[in-house]
């Protein structure tokens, strides 16, 4: 099913997507209303010291009917589950997961998969699931305080690669630039220097506190293509070329494209300046289903 490992980034970080898609539909048809404060978002940490990559956002979350529902059974898609009970009320804009099958994409990497997850629903319990990748998983109470889900893996010999932070700010890139939901990343090793600096400058500097950077998403959640021509300008085409397509030149022009039949479809078709005859002529279209990367090889 899935040919390239990296691909369980997608999958993982698709799911959290969703289930924030998911909290702001029922907020928007009024059957549950978002707390002030906290914003919505998905984060993946990674710490190679214990070798394991987490998942956490803070969506609508499971209850154990659910996680029975859509985790143990295999391709029983929670999203096409929610179109389906909200058909009505709301459209499948931005909803990822149809297939029911990303979330098992975690053990091309891990040994063992954790969830902790709470659900949105008025006195939910906590659950948390546990499995090594056989046929056999745990499934009892769990601790989470919060609404929301953490995916935790346990990354096996095969995945280590997975644990450095280049790697995976890398797949980052690729998948999830795009995505509808701001995405923060977190190196444990990277947090932990970026703390004893702070902790060193101030023994230094007591009476100077030194500021603390906000954490930036890695995304950018509204790509140009989703604009109306008519909201853009020539400088944010070519700013949205350069980015997308590390082509330091201009293109020469574009087409923006937006049609509905015999497929919805959005886009940018950029056509590239030749520097001379020998150029290679052969282009390259990047594919996205609802903001999500599919290839780039079309």
């Amino acid at each position: 099913l899935y040919s390239d490992h990296d691909i369980f980034f997608r999958e993982l970080v698709s799911n959290g997507c969703d289930a924030v898609t998911k909290l702001k539909k029922l907020d928007m048809i009024g059957e549950y209303t978002i707390p002030e404060g906290k914003e919505l978002c998905v984060k993946v940490t990674a710490d190679a010291e214990t070798k394991t990559i987490t998942f956490t956002d803070n969506g609508i979350g499971m209850d154990a009917n659910e996680i029975d529902q859509y985790i143990n059974q295999i391709a029983f898609s929670g999203a096409r589950d929610f179109l389906d009970k909200y058909k009505d009320k709301t459209n499948d804009d931005q909803i990822i997961g149809h297939f029911g099958l990303g979330f098992y994409s975690a053990f091309m990497v891990a040994d063992k998969v954790e969830i902790d997850t709470l659900s949105y629903k008025k006195d939910a319990k906590a659950v948390k699931w546990v499995c090594d990748g056989g046929i056999e998983y745990e499934i009892g109470e769990g601790k989470k305080p919060t609404r929301g889900t953490i995916i935790t893996l346990h990354v096996g010999e095969e995945g280590k690669e997975f644990l450095n932070s280049w790697k995976l700010k890398e797949i980052l890139a690729k998948y999830c630039y795009f995505m509808p939901t701001e995405i923060y990343f977190e190196d444990v090793e990277e947090v932990k220097k970026a703390e004893e600096e702070r902790a060193k400058k101030l023994a230094e500097n007591p009476d100077t506190a030194p500021v603390e950077e906000a954490p930036k998403p890695v995304n950018d959640t509204t790509p140009l293509w989703l604009k109306k021509p008519s909201e853009c300008t020539d400088e944010e085409y070519i700013s949205f070329y350069h980015k997308v397509f590390t082509d330091f030149n201009d293109p020469l022009f574009w087409i923006h494209l937006s049609m509905d039949y015999p497929f919805r479809l959005k886009g940018i078709l950029y056509f590239s300046k030749l520097k001379h005859e020998l150029d290679s002529v052969e282009g390259q279209v990047k594919l996205y289903n609802n903001q999500v990367f599919i290839a780039d090889n079309i």
